[in-house]
């Protein structure tokens, strides 16, 4: 395998292992606690992330139409391995709390932030154009779906009823899916944003990733991760092996190739979004346990992801 290809895994994946890495440093130093990790979680969730989706799709000026059959694939497989993980998470997962994160660490790829970063060092320009509207739609529904596998979840865990009126309520009142639709709104309109609204757009945007890797590392527990219930390891095998291939190899047999079938590639094999641990504290489920996951991911998807391009550019698929 070529150094290029290890170079290319090594340069987008390393800084996020840096950052949660240095996340645990500070929490063993005493500089970062639970305190500070709720109020960040909440500001990243409330405030830095939407602020993040809704620029990263506002400013692209990119066709739905142009990228239909690229968008309507990655919303069907989003769909079709959400419906497989849950029903692999009644079989997998005793405890029912623990199910929806499970699936949602399986499921939900860091594509607004590594899939574009893998987007643009592999196609530049081009990667970009066709990664920004297929983000688009699969970062609403990994949002959707995970209120949906978190409420469950956790209303389930508890013996009740789920509420319809509240599961839509979590929805529609969902900070990054409002981020999400007010940025693809926008965009539809064409008009240019202010510089000072971009610049300080920008400044907000840029604390998300930091700060959500920062807490999730200062929440890792190490002696956790690997416990006998192995939620952790089964939920990030599912996300660097079984979504990838389903992904990718469904792809080929529907005629996707270069480009198009990289974007497929490279957006379903990023690690867990970190967007997940904020999204489980938020709402009160395993925060641990999906800080762990995303670790596991975030390692694992050095060595899955370098692997994948060596093998489809040695078919000469992509």
């Amino acid at each position: 395998m070529s150094w290029e290809t290890w170079s290319f895994a090594f340069g987008v994946t390393v800084p996020n292992l840096l950052m949660m890495l240095l996340g645990v440093l500070l929490r063993r130093s005493g500089l970062l606690d639970d305190r500070f990790c709720d109020g960040a979680t909440r500001l990243v969730f409330n405030l830095a992330l939407p602020c993040l989706l809704f620029f990263s799709i506002a400013t692209n000026n990119v066709s739905l139409m142009d990228n239909l059959p690229l968008v309507i694939y990655g919303a069907i497989g989003t769909l079709v391995t959400f419906l497989l993980l849950e029903f692999s998470a009644k079989w997998l997962v005793k405890d029912p709390k623990e199910r929806g994160v499970f699936v949602q660490g399986g499921f939900r790829a860091n594509t607004a932030i590594v899939g574009l970063a893998f987007a643009m060092t592999a196609y530049g320009a081009e990667g970009v154009a066709l990664g920004s509207m297929y983000l688009t739609v699969t970062v609403i529904l990994f949002n959707m779906l995970s209120v949906i596998t978190l409420t469950r979840s956790l209303q389930s865990g508890q013996g009740g009823k789920i509420s319809k009126r509240s599961l839509l309520r979590s929805i529609v009142t969902n900070p990054l899916i409002i981020g999400l639709l007010c940025g693809l709104a926008y965009a539809q309109t064409r008009l240019p944003i202010p510089t000072v609204i971009v610049q300080t757009g920008g400044y907000i945007s840029a604390l998300a990733l930091p700060l959500a890797l920062l807490c999730t590392g200062a929440s890792l527990d190490w002696q956790a991760m690997f416990r006998s219930s192995n939620v952790a390891a089964l939920s990030s095998v599912a996300k660097l092996f079984v979504v990838p291939f389903l992904m990718t190899f469904s792809g080929i047999l529907m005629g996707f190739r270069g480009a198009t079938l990289g974007i497929i590639f490279l957006f379903s094999a990023t690690p867990t979004a970190a967007g997940s641990y904020v999204m489980t504290r938020a709402m009160g489920g395993n925060a641990t346990l999906a800080a762990n996951i995303i670790a596991l991911t975030t390692v694992g998807s050095f060595f899955t992801t370098a692997l994948g391009i060596y093998f489809l550019r040695s078919m000469g698929v992509m």
